[in-house]
């Protein structure tokens, strides 16, 4: 299903990410192109696991506070669920949108699980994410790797605590074509730390977001004032790594010239270009705060990879003010 066909109603569909990317793409924001393999793709791979069921029951009787047990029993339901190959049909139609989009671009396979990025929720990082792939056949092993990746231990542990049935929870995957970034980060339209809504602020970093999230670098800081556009406050990290893609695909971390390591990533322009782009989307929003990756690349072009209202930020409006608001968005990383 491409981006664009998606619509507000199908979240059981295509996951709370592959919703959320539908929502920015029909908005008109720039959103690099893809397209989610559906949870209906997830139950017919799943139906050809004899065993299914049986690890299911016991997954369900899992003690919540067991982590061993849970390890144990992830591990098996993964390398059950490996062994089942793709049904030929689902081959099929996942080469077929590979090829309409551009078998030659490279691509971000990430997985979207029915109860992720919802107001209740935070499912971020328990499923698996592959980057620059390329090729029918990576591609494929990619997206059968993402479905099993539903039974990371994290996110059974997570689910058994949490309420949610092992049963009732389903896997879409997002194929995105891969934006190679100058920079990526994380944006947040209400600062994360205060709630406060008159502050924005971003992470940034150099090459692919991965490095910002696995926290294999300190990240920039950048704090802007809503109402006036000004930045507030800067703070420049040690940006010692940065993560690139390699042609034939894959990623390789490389040492970033020492010259490089405390200058900024961004510019005021970049900044002022990236808050924009999130104040619309948050007003795309109806106002609600977003936590959004994004990224740069080319002569600035700023890319949504995901928007999502963040779950652990109380946001106290601020006074009535007269100047507009500003804010930003786009990017690419490793989990989802």
């Amino acid at each position: 299903m491409p981006f664009s066909a998606i619509g507000s109603d199908d979240l059981a569909r295509v996951g709370g990410k592959g919703q959320n990317l539908g929502a920015l793409t029909r908005a008109g924001f720039p959103v690099p192109p893809g397209f989610c393999v559906t949870t209906a793709a997830y139950h017919h791979f799943v139906a050809g696991c004899p065993t299914f069921s049986a690890w299911l029951d016991r997954l369900d009787a899992l003690d919540p506070d067991d982590v061993a047990g849970a390890r144990a029993l992830g591990a098996a339901v993964r390398d059950a669920l490996l062994a089942v190959p793709l049904p030929p049909a689902l081959v099929a139609d996942i080469t077929a949108a590979h090829h309409e989009l551009g078998r030659e671009h490279a691509y971000a396979v990430r997985s979207s699980a029915t109860a992720e990025d919802l107001p209740g929720a935070s499912f971020a990082g328990q499923q698996d994410t592959y980057l620059n792939i390329r090729g029918d056949d990576e591609l494929l092993a990619a997206v059968r790797r993402c479905f099993a990746s539903l039974f990371t231990d994290r996110a059974i542990l997570y689910r058994a605590r949490n309420g949610f049935g092992h049963r009732h929870v389903a896997l879409a995957v997002v194929v995105q074509r891969m934006v190679v970034p100058e920079a990526s980060g994380i944006l947040f339209t209400a600062d994360p730390v205060t709630g406060h809504r008159g502050t924005l602020t971003i992470d940034a970093g150099y090459g692919l977001g991965e490095a910002l999230v696995s926290g294999l670098v300190t990240a920039d800081l950048y704090r802007v004032d809503r109402r006036t556009g000004a930045l507030k406050e800067l703070r420049v990290g040690d940006k010692q790594v940065a993560i690139r893609p390699v042609p034939g695909g894959g990623t390789v971390t490389e040492d970033v010239p020492e010259d490089r390591r405390r200058a900024r990533v961004l510019d005021d322009a970049a900044v002022a270009a990236l808050a924009d782009l999130g104040a619309r989307v948050e007003a795309h929003y109806g106002g609600v705060p977003q936590d959004l990756e994004w990224c740069l690349s080319g002569q600035q072009s700023g890319s949504c990879r995901r928007a999502r209202s963040p779950r652990s930020i109380h946001c106290p409006r601020p006074a009535p003010t007269t100047t507009a608001s500003i804010s930003t968005s786009a990017s690419a990383t490793p989990r989802t």
